[in-house]
């Protein structure tokens, strides 16, 4: 009797589909951490999808497998932060006011990646200020994120994410928020932690966005 050899594709199937998707994302925070580490060594111009393969030490076919463009591979970081922001919001207490639920659940995985163990020299801000200009990044971000935020807001709130206004028009109010303290971030002067400009971002929105000159 002979020894069966199995196909890849027999392999591929036999891998449990949890083991799978793990690989599969921490294949897309490789690159995406190795996009990050270029453009803060090099400059966001200077930066190719070749080099963040080689960075990542993985093809540039497994590259496009991911992302399409640098910028998509360069968003990913904040998508994935989003994405757990996501899976914190669902897991807050129940009777928690919402824009309290919002900010723990975003400031989070901020904290919990380190962003404010040490604060971002000039450079690296000069470089992250060139990012936020770029439109493809903020469409990857919002494309990614609203309808999983919407949809978390809508079960805290009892509302329909999809015929109901209110569940995305909170989602939108927070990636816009998101973007505008990112913005902030970049150009502060000192520089700050990001979680201070996001802090006060949805504590002005919780209040209502009140006239700051009035």
């Amino acid at each position: 009797m002979g020894i069966e050899v199995p196909m890849l594709a027999d392999m591929a199937a036999s891998v449990p589909p949890g083991l799978r998707e793990r690989k599969k994302l921490d294949t897309r925070m490789a690159l995406s951490d190795a996009a990050l580490v270029l453009m803060f060594e090099r400059g966001l111009e200077n930066v190719v999808r070749e080099d963040i393969a080689a960075q990542a030490g993985v093809s540039v076919r497994t590259f496009t497998n991911y992302f399409a463009n640098k910028y998509e591979a360069l968003a990913y970081r904040q998508i994935e932060r989003m994405r757990r922001t996501v899976e914190m919001l669902r897991a807050r207490p129940a009777g928690e006011p919402l824009w309290e639920a919002v900010t723990a659940a975003v400031l989070a995985p901020l904290v919990d990646d380190g962003v404010n163990r040490r604060p971002p020299t000039r450079e690296q801000l000069a470089e992250a200020a060139k990012l936020t200009a770029v439109p493809e990044v903020y469409a990857a971000f919002t494309r990614e994120v609203t309808g999983d935020l919407a949809a978390a807001v809508a079960a805290r709130t009892g509302t329909d994410a999809e015929r109901d206004l209110y569940p995305r028009l909170v989602a939108g109010a927070v990636v816009v928020a998101y973007q505008a303290a990112i913005e902030v971030y970049v150009r502060a002067e000192p520089p700050v932690f990001l979680t201070v400009p996001l802090r006060e971002a949805f504590t002005r929105i919780a209040a209502g966005l009140p006239d700051p000159s009035a």
